[in-house]
C-alpha cells in the first residue's frame, strides 16, 4: 500500500528512532524502514520530512531522512523485474521537489540532496529530465550566495557523475552542456576571484590594525561557491572537449583559464604566511586553493596536452613551477602540498609523450598535412620551447637542488625514525610518490635524468664522490656530510640503469660501500638502510666476482637492530634472490642463518606491512633456494604459529599462502610432510561458506592446485574436498583454469577410487562448465575431459553423458568458423566424440538415438538432414586439418569404424573416409610411437629421479599408453575394408570404391601396403 501524508508522523518517529542509542528503539525502527522502502511514497514521505520548515531545527532526522532517500534513489530509480520501483509520477513530484529545495542551509544536509540529484540525472538527463540544467543556470541568475553556492554543488555533482558515461551520445550531451554552462561558470569565478582578493586585502590590514572584520561567514561561503566554480570549470574543460592529443583541436578555454589559474595561485601565495596565526579558516581556504589550482593546471595538461603546450600557457606555468623548487619564496617553503604539486607538473611535462620526437615517417608529395605531421609540428615548437625554458646550466641546477634540498633527509625524518623506524621505512620505501615531498622529488628527478643522462650522469658522479670525500666511511657522526651521503647514494641508486655507463659498481662497492657496511657505530644505520637500498637497485651490475660479498654484506645487515634497515635488507634480498643471475652455491651456506634471521624478524616487527613485506622475502626465498628439506620442519613450525596469529589479517593470512604454495612445490613429492598444517588450511580456504571467502579463496585454489600437482599419492583428506570445487564453479568462473587443473590432478591421482566416490560432482561440474563457459573457458575444459575419457574409456562416457550431449551439440550447431577459437573448440568436441567411438562404439550408438538429444539438437535450431552419426562423420572430415597429430589419427580410427556399421549412407561418403584415412596414413600421424617412447623415456627418468611419479610424469604415462596410439590405423582400415564388403553387398561395395579418384585410389593401396609392410 502506498504512503500519503497521513504517514508523515509515523515516518517522522521512525527516523528520530532509528537514530537512538536505546537498541530496543533503533532495531525496530530501522526494520520498520526497510520494510517500507520499496512501498510507492516512500521517497516522497522522506523528501516532505527534509524540506519542512518546522523541521528545520531537526538536521540530524532531516540528515538521516536524507540518507534514506539517497539510498531508495540506487535502488529503486531505475525499473527493475524485481521491484515495482518508483512510479513515473512519483519521479516527476521528486524532482520537481528537489529543484524547488536548493537553498538547504544544513551543509550536510545539501550535500545529499546534490549526490541525490547527481544520481537521478545519470539515469533520467536528458530523456526525463532535459530541463535540469537549464533551471540550475535560470535560478543562478537570481540567485544569493548561500544558494548559488548550493547550485554549485549540484552542478559539481551531477557533472561529474555524467562524464563518467562514456558513449558517444554521452559524450555529445555533455559538450552540449559545457557549451551552454562554460561562460556564466567562468564569468562567475572571475567575479568571486576578484571580491576574494579585496576581502582579503581587508583581512590583512585588519591583521595590522586589530580592525574588526565583517561578513566573514558570507565571505567563506563566496570562498567555498568560488572553489565548486572551479570544481565546475576543470569538469567542463576536460570532459566537455575531446583530448586534443585526438583531435588536433585547439581547445580555446585552454589557453583562457590557465593563465588565470596561475594568477590567482601568484596573488593567494602571499596570504598562506599572514593568514596562519590570526585568520585559521582563511589560510586553510588559501591552502586548498592553490594546491587545487595546480591541480586543475595538471589535469587540464593531462588531457589537452597540445593546447597546453602553447607558449602563453606552457611557459610562465613552468617558469613559476620551476622557480618555486629551485628558488621558493619563504611562504612557499613550509607549504609542501604545494611544492608537490608544482614537482608533479615539471614531471607531467617532461614525461609528457606528445611532446616527445614521433618515431612515424612523412609520406613525400603529401598534398594535405597529416594528422600525424600536424602532431610532429605541435611537439616540435613545444620541445623548442622547453628547450629555451631549461637550457642546460637550469637542467643542472635543477637536478643538485633535488638531491641536495629535497632529497636530504631532515631532523624530523631523522626523529620518525628513531620513534618509529618502521613506519619510517614503509612511508620512505612504499608510500605512493604524490603524497609526500621526498618520493615526489625523486619520481622528477629520475623523469629529468631520463632525458638528460648524458647531462645529468656526470653530475651524479660529480656529486656522489663530492659527499664521499666530505663523508669518509670512517665517519660516524650525523653531519651535513653523511646526511648529503645519504641523499647522493639514493640518487645513484634510482638511475642505476642509465648511471652504470658512468660508475663502476665494483669499485664504488671495494671502496666505499663495504667498508661502511662493516662500521658498527649506530649512527651508520643512516649509511646502512641507504647502502642496503641500492644494492637491491644495482643488481644488474652486482657480477660473480661481487655477489658473494654482497649476500654475507646484507646478511650481516639483516643482524642488526635496526628495523628501518632490516627491512630495506629484505627488501633487497629479494631482488637479488629473484634475479636470474642469483648464485645458489654462493648462497647456500648462508641459509641456515638466513631463515633463523627472518622467523626473528617476522616476530620483532609490529606493523602489518612489516610483517607482509617479511613474509614475501620469505615466500621468494622457498621459491628459488633449491635446499628446503633440512629447513622443512622449522618452516612448518614457522608457518603453523603464523597462520594462528594472523588470525583476521587476511591479506597477511594472503601472503602466508602465496609462501605456502612455493613451500609444496619446493618440498615436491615429499610436501606430504607438511600436510598436518596445510589441509586444515586449505579446507577452510576453499570453503565458499568461510567468512574470510572473499579474501583467501583465489591463492586457497591456487595452493589447492599446487598440493595436488605435486601430491605423490592421493590421501582421505584431500579426496573429501573435490566437492568443494563444484561449490566454487557453481558460484562463479572466475577460477575456472585453476578448477580444470585441479579436476585433472584428482582424475590422474585419484582413479578408480576418486570416480567411484565423485561420479556424480564429476558430471554436474562438466555439464556446469561446457553449459555456460565461451569459446575460451571450453579450451580449457576440452583437455581434461579428454584425460577422463581416456582414464576411463568405458565408465566415464555413460557417467557424464549431459556433457557428451553438449559436445555432440557444439559439433553440429553453426557458427562462425573464421574465428579461430570456435574452430578450436570445434576440432577438440569432434576428436573427444572420435575418441568415445573408438574406445566405447556402443555407447556412441546409444546416445546418438536418445530421443533428449535429438530434443536439444531441435531445440537449439540445428536440423539434421540424416542419422546423427552421419552428421559427425562430416565434422570429422571437415576438421581434420585443423587437428593436431593424434587428433587426426584419432578421427581417422573413427572413420574407420563408420565403415563397419550397418549405415547404407556410408557408402555415399566412402570415397571421402577412404581420402582422409590414407593422407592420415601417409602424413605419418598413424605412427606416433616415437613421441610415445620419449614420453615413456622422460616419465621413466621422472620416476627415478623422485623415486614417485609426479603428476605430470603420471600423465605422460597416460598419454604414452593412449589406445588411440596402440592401434594401427591402416590395419584398421584393411579390416573394416572387409567387414563394410560383408556387410552391404560385394557389388554395392564394389560400385562405391568405383567411384573413387585413380589417383587417391592408388594411395590407399600404398598406404594398406605400408601398413602389410610394417
Amino acid at each position: 500500500m502506498a504512503l500519503s501524508a497521513s504517514d508523515l508522523p509515523t515516518m517522522y518517529s521512525l527516523l528520530a528512532n532509528s537514530l537512538s542509542g536505546d537498541e530496543t528503539l533503533r532495531k525496530p525502527a530501522e526494520a520498520a524502514l526497510s520494510q517500507s522502502e520499496n512501498r510507492p511514497g516512500f521517497s516522497s514521505c522522506l523528501m516532505e520530512i527534509i524540506t519542512s520548515k518546522d523541521l528545520a531545527s531537526q538536521a540530524d532526522v532531516r540528515l538521516i531522512a536524507s540518507v534514506y532517500f539517497k539510498n531508495s534513489v540506487n535502488r529503486y530509480w531505475r525499473n527493475r523485474r524485481d521491484s515495482t520501483g518508483i512510479s513515473n509520477e512519483e519521479k516527476i513530484h521528486l524532482r520537481q521537489k528537489l529543484l524547488s529545495h536548493l537553498r538547504e542551509e544544513n551543509y550536510q544536509i545539501a550535500l545529499q540532496l546534490a549526490v541525490i540529484i547527481s544520481k537521478i540525472a545519470r539515469i533520467d538527463y536528458p530523456r526525463e529530465w532535459p530541463e535540469l540544467y537549464s533551471v540550475l543556470a535560470q535560478r543562478l541568475q537570481s540567485a544569493d550566495v548561500l544558494t548559488s553556492h548550493r547550485i554549485f554543488m549540484v552542478l559539481f555533482r551531477s557533472l561529474k557523475e555524467l562524464s563518467t558515461m562514456r558513449l558517444p551520445a554521452h559524450q555529445r550531451k555533455f559538450a552540449e552542456i559545457s557549451s551552454h554552462l562554460f561562460e556564466f561558470s567562468w564569468q562567475l569565478w572571475q567575479n568571486d576571484m576578484k571580491t576574494i582578493l579585496h576581502a582579503f586585502s581587508s583581512l590583512g590590514q585588519s591583521f595590522t590594525s586589530n580592525a574588526p572584520v565583517e561578513h566573514q561567514d558570507d565571505l567563506y561561503l563566496t570562498c567555498e561557491r568560488w572553489l565548486f566554480c572551479l570544481k565546475v570549470v576543470r569538469q567542463l574543460i576536460i570532459s566537455g572537449f575531446q583530448s586534443d592529443a585526438k583531435s588536433i583541436q585547439e581547445v580555446h578555454p585552454v589557453k583562457e583559464v590557465c593563465p588565470m589559474f596561475l594568477n590567482a595561485i601568484q596573488s593567494f601565495l602571499p596570504y598562506y604566511l599572514s593568514f596562519q596565526q590570526r585568520h585559521q579558516k582563511f589560510w586553510d581556504f588559501t591552502k586548498r586553493a592553490c594546491t587545487k589550482l595546480m591541480k586543475v593546471i595538471v589535469s587540464v595538461h593531462d588531457r589537452h596536452p597540445y593546447s597546453f603546450g602553447d607558449n602563453c600557457v606552457i611557459m610562465p606555468v613552468m617558469e613559476f613551477c620551476f622557480n618555486r623548487i629551485t628558488n621558493p619564496e619563504p611562504e612557499i617553503i613550509s607549504f609542501e602540498e604545494f611544492v608537490i604539486q608544482c614537482m608533479i607538473m615539471v614531471k607531467s611535462i617532461l614525461e609528457c609523450k606528445e611532446y616527445k620526437p614521433s618515431l612515424t615517417g612523412r609520406v613525400m608529395n603529401e598534398k594535405e598535412v597529416s594528422m600525424e605531421q600536424m602532431k610532429k609540428n605541435i611537439s616540435t615548437v613545444v620541445r623548442d620551447t622547453l628547450r629555451s625554458l631549461l637550457p642546460d646550466e637550469r637542467v643542472v641546477l635543477l637536478c643538485n637542488i633535488l638531491i641536495r634540498r629535497f632529497f636530504v633527509l631532515t631532523s624530523s625524518d631523522l626523529d620518525e625514525w628513531y620513534q618509529s623506524p618502521e613506519s619510517f621505512h614503509h612511508e620512505q620505501d612504499m608510500v605512493q610518490w604524490t603524497e609526500k615531498l621526498r618520493p615526489c622529488a625523486e619520481a622528477l628527478y629520475i623523469v629529468l635524468f631520463e632525458n638528460h643522462s648524458q647531462l645529468l650522469g656526470p653530475v651524479v658522479v660529480s656529486i656522489l664522490q663530492e659527499a664521499m670525500n666530505g663523508c669518509p666511511a670512517s665517519e660516524t657522526s650525523i653531519t651535513p656530510g653523511m646526511l648529503l651521503k645519504d641523499a647522493a647514494y639514493g640518487a645513484a641508486g634510482h638511475v642505476y640503469y642509465e648511471l652504470s655507463n658512468y660508475l663502476n659498481f665494483k669499485d664504488w662497492f671495494d671502496r666505499a660501500l663495504s667498508l661502511e657496511l662493516m662500521n658498527d657505530h649506530p649512527n651508520m644505520r643512516i649509511i646502512h638502510r641507504k647502502v642496503a637500498l641500492v644494492l637491491g637497485q644495482w643488481v644488474s651490475e652486482i657480477k660473480d666476482d661481487s655477489k658473494r660479498q654482497v649476500y654475507c654484506a646484507l646478511i650481516r645487515l639483516l643482524q642488526g637492530k635496526d628495523l628501518a634497515v632490516k627491512l630495506a635488507v629484505c627488501r633487497s634480498l629479494c631482488f637479488l634472490v629473484e634475479d636470474a643471475n642469483f648464485s645458489k652455491k654462493d648462497f647456500i651456506d648462508l641459509l641456515p642463518t638466513c631463515w633463523d634471521l627472518c622467523f626473528k624478524l617476522v616476530e620483532d616487527v609490529q606493523e602489518f606491512d612489516s610483517k607482509v613485506q617479511v613474509l614475501n622475502f620469505i615466500s621468494v626465498l622457498i621459491e628459488h633456494a633449491n635446499e628446503i628439506l633440512p629447513f622443512a620442519s622449522t618452516l612448518v613450525d614457522f608457518f603453523q604459529k603464523a597462520w594462528e596469529e594472523s588470525s583476521g589479517e587476511s591479506l597477511l593470512q594472503i601472503q602466508l599462502l602465496v609462501a605456502l604454495r612455493n613451500f609444496v612445490i619446493a618440498l615436491g613429492y615429499q610436501s606430504p610432510i607438511c600436510y598436518n598444517l596445510l589441509l586444515p588450511i586449505l579446507q577452510r580456504g576453499i570453503d565458499i561458506n568461510s567468512p574470510d571467502e572473499l579474501n583467501l579463496l583465489e591463492d586457497s585454489v591456487m595452493l589447492w592446485e599446487a598440493t595436488l600437482s605435486n601430491a605423490p599419492s592421493m590421501v582421505p583428506q584431500l579426496l573429501g574436498f573435490f566437492p568443494s570445487l563444484v561449490d566454487i564453479i557453481e558460484r562463479s568462473f572466475d577460477h575456472l583454469q585453476l578448477a580444470v587443473n585441479i579436476m585433472e590432478g584428482y582424475i590422474i591421482l585419484g582413479g578408480t577410487e576418486f570416480l567411484n566416490l565423485h561420479a556424480s560432482s564429476v558430471a554436474k561440474l562438466l555439464d556446469t562448465i561446457v553449459a555456460n563457459v565461451n569459446d575460451r573457458g571450453l579450451k580449457s575444459t576440452l583437455p581434461v575431459i579428454e584425460i577422463l575419457i581416456q582414464c576411463f574409456p568405458m565408465e566415464a562416457p555413460p557417467m557424464i553423458a549431459a556433457t557428451v550431449q553438449r559436445l555432440i551439440l557444439i559439433c553440429l550447431s553453426g557458427g562462425d568458423d573464421r574465428d579461430p577459437s570456435k574452430t578450436v573448440v570445434k576440432t577438440s568436441s569432434a576428436a573427444i566424440l572420435a575418441r568415445i567411438l573408438v574406445t566405447n562404439t556402443n555407447y556412441v550408438g546409444h546416445i546418438t538415438s536418445e530421443p533428449s538429444l535429438s530434443a536439444a539438437l531441435q531445440q537449439a535450431g540445428v536440423s539434421i538432414r540424416e542419422n546423427i552419426l552421419l552428421s559427425l562423420v562430416d565434422m570429422w572430415l571437415e576438421k581434420v586439418d585443423n587437428a593436431t597429430v593424434i587428433q587426426q589419427k584419432t578421427f581417422g580410427l573413427a572413420l574407420a569404424i563408420m565403415l563397419t556399421l550397418r549405415l547404407p549412407q556410408v557408402l555415399d561418403k566412402i570415397d571421402q573416409i577412404l581420402s582422409t584415412c590414407t593422407s592420415i596414413i601417409l602424413r605419418g600421424s598413424d605412427d606416433i610411437n616415437e613421441e610415445s617412447s620419449g614420453d615413456n623415456m622422460s616419465s621413466n627418468l621422472s620416476h627415478h629421479k623422485d623415486n614417485f611419479p609426479s603428476k605430470d610424469s603420471r600423465k605422460r604415462q597416460i598419454q604414452a599408453s593412449d589406445p588411440i596410439k596402440q592401434i594401427s590405423l591402416g590395419t584398421s582400415l584393411r579390416d573394416n575394408l572387409q567387414v563394410c564388403a560383408t556387410l552391404h553387398g560385394e557389388s554395392s561395395f564394389n560400385a562405391a570404391i568405383s567411384r573413387m579418384d585413380p589417383v587417391v585410389f592408388a594411395q590407399l593401396q600404398k598406404a594398406l601396403q605400408m601398413t602389410s609392410l610394417g
